[in-house]
């Protein structure tokens, strides 16, 4: 037998090593991610659910029959549950419309509107509250326009219409750009097909376009419920933290000039946590029936 027709050992195991490389070649580049997903999402996540259980430096479940005892803790989930859902159902409708009918105007004049949402989406928080203070304050702008001619006789910016206001308006901008691309599911020959076999629009949009879009406008609404119910900075600068939502109420747990109580906070989150998973799990339930419902 010929020298060349011998493998050696060290050239096998060198090949091995080297495929072994190429192999996990994707797990090692997905590391620094992983890494920075764990230390600013899970390990958080497992710390607040740790620490939620904690009570006067005892493990116990004090703190959530705390949270469940007290209506002012009990009333700060509802308004921003209330918040959350209207100004979800709002803003998706309104954003269906909007993106509706960008598909069918001029391309320079929708890449306009794209850009301007985009920025609006953006502008959130401190800025945002002095914007509404500005328009639509007990001085607003917009609020003496009314009144001078009569449409309004009272509105309370800091109340739980004038907050579903400011929901609604940094709503909207994330649902278009979310559902935007969406839209691009829908064929124009459909309606024109539609038509011709003597449907009307309105029959179009029930029975084949909003079926078609129902998985993106359930996820949608399911993260405008999320981004809502997180929602701090423009609420807290809104009414100074004089309205009753929860974020506000875990900040002042935390931050608090009088009263610290970060255990209690922590389980404020778990339960926000959980209500937002169930969402979801809700919400993927409903999409694999849709899904299943086509096929």
């Amino acid at each position: 037998m010929s020298s060349s027709a011998v493998t050696h050992p060290s050239n096998a195991s060198n090949k091995s090593i080297v495929a072994w490389i190429k192999k996990i070649k994707p797990a090692i580049w997905l590391a620094p991610l992983a890494l920075f997903f764990y230390l600013f999402q899970l390990a958080p996540m497992i710390w607040v659910f740790i620490n939620s259980f904690i009570y006067e430096d005892e493990y116990s479940f004090e703190n959530y029959q705390e949270i469940f005892d007290s209506s002012f803790m009990l009333q700060g989930f509802s308004n921003s549950l209330w918040l959350s859902i209207w100004s979800s159902l709002i803003g998706l409708m309104i954003a269906t419309l909007l993106v509706s009918s960008l598909r069918r105007i001029d391309s320079k004049l929708r890449d306009g509107v794209i850009a301007f949402t985009n920025m609006s989406s953006n502008f959130s928080g401190v800025p945002l509250a002095f914007a509404f203070i500005i328009i639509l304050g007990v001085n607003g702008a917009f609020t003496l326009l009314l009144k001078q001619y009569g449409l309004i006789d009272d509105f309370n910016l800091y109340g739980k219409w004038g907050l579903l206001s400011l929901y609604i308006y940094f709503q909207i901008p994330l649902a278009v750009l979310l559902l935007y691309p969406a839209f691009d599911a829908l064929s124009d020959d459909w309606q024109a097909a539609s038509a011709l076999l003597g449907a009307k629009t309105w029959q179009y949009w029930t029975k084949i376009a909003l079926p078609v879009l129902f998985p993106a406008l359930l996820g949608t609404f399911i993260i405008l419920i999320a981004n809502a119910i997180g929602a701090y900075a423009s609420v807290y600068a809104l009414t100074n933290g004089n309205y009753n939502v929860i974020t506000v109420r875990i900040a002042s747990l935390v931050s608090g000039d009088l009263f610290l109580e970060p255990n209690l906070a922590a389980a404020i989150s778990v339960i926000l946590m959980a209500i937002l998973a169930f969402i979801t799990i809700v919400n993927q339930w409903l999409i694999a029936r849709s899904y299943h419902a086509k096929r």
